[in-house]
Order: C-alpha cells, then structure tokens, then sequence
C-alpha cells in the first residue's frame, strides 16, 4: 500500500464549487477499485489550499484511476478552478502508529 498526497490551491471564489464538487465525486474515488482510504484536507493558516490523501494498494490501482473517466471528469472540472500549479507525491508508509 502507499499513499497519494496532492496539493492543491484555489482562487478564492472557487473554493465553495472545488467543495461541492468534491462532496459529489468523494465516494465514487473512495470506492474506485484499490483506494483503501480518502481524506481531505484543509490548511489551517492558508484557506485556500486543500490537501487530498489518498491509499492505494497499488501504484497500478492509482493508474487505473488517473486514466479513468471518473478521473478525467473531476480534473475537467477542478483543473479551472486553481490559482497555482497543483504538486502530487506518492510515498510509501514507513511506520504508523
């Protein structure tokens, strides 16, 4: 298992829709074949950017989702609505306690 981390900042008028969008879509990624866990996040001091982990059981399952057309309509609709370049890491856990 490893875990998807994207970074994400938006306008500020977008963060109402980036929310509702996203109340939509949640479930159909959490139970996206492989993804074992969705959160999101929010920063406490910078409002604006969002934070999603994700745990995938395989980097092929993280694939299959990137080239699904569920991926693809969410990106469609939330690639508009940021302010800055988002950033994405895929890490492996090392210890959780």
């Amino acid at each position: 298992m490893f875990v998807r981390i994207v970074k994400m900042s938006f306008a500020e008028e977008n963060i109402i829709p980036f929310l509702d969008n996203f109340e939509t879509v949640k479930q159909k990624i959490r139970n996206f074949e492989g993804c074992q866990f969705l959160e999101l996040y929010r920063d406490k001091h910078n409002t604006n950017i969002f934070f999603t982990y994700s745990y995938w059981n395989t980097e092929d399952d993280l694939n299959n989702y990137r080239d699904s057309d569920l991926f693809k309509s969410v990106w469609a609709k939330t690639k508009p609505m940021f302010n800055a370049k988002p950033e994405a890491w895929s890490v492996d856990k090392v210890v959780s306690l």
